[in-house]
């Protein structure tokens, strides 16, 4: 069954996705997903429920803009070959680039995201990451004191 498959663009598209915390880590990328809101994965799929959408994404970490738009190129081609063919219809898929994935042959590249489509849809969320403070202000915080130890203004 082939689905037509869109662009994620937007932030809050990107967060959402990332907030389920359902992901699939291999060498080359890793991939995360979410259905829709407001779909059912069992029924009939008809107009725009009919549809998946992948966003790409490459951290800094990755390298610099040249290598991180090439990774994002690799990334894009792969998809390109297997959404339409193995994407679930209503969902949302952000996949991220490693630094690994420079480096890949495209063939395992391929392989890869073959296999996190077939495993993200019953992965576990995963736990939430600790090293991330939570917005707003946290019970740790001390209050009345800047970044120096002195009063803030």
């Amino acid at each position: 069954m082939t689905i037509s498959v869109e662009r994620l663009k937007k932030r809050a598209e990107f967060l959402r996705v990332a907030g389920t915390r359902r992901k699939w880590v291999t060498q080359g990328l890793i991939l995360q997903g979410a259905p829709r809101p407001g779909i059912k994965p069992d029924t009939e799929y008809a107009g725009e429920e009919r549809l998946a959408r992948v966003g790409f994404t490459v951290t800094k970490k990755v390298g610099k803009a040249v290598v991180r738009n090439r990774v994002r190129r690799r990334l894009r081609a792969v998809a390109e070959q297997l959404m339409s063919e193995l994407a679930l219809p209503g969902w949302d898929y952000v996949v991220i680039g490693r630094a690994q994935t420079i480096d890949r042959p495209f063939e395992k590249l391929i392989d890869d995201l073959k296999f996190a489509l077939r495993r993200v849809p019953d992965a576990k969320p995963s736990a939430p990451d600790s090293r991330r403070p939570r917005k707003g202000r946290s019970a740790s915080s001390s209050g009345g004191t800047s970044k120096a130890g002195g009063p803030s203004k």
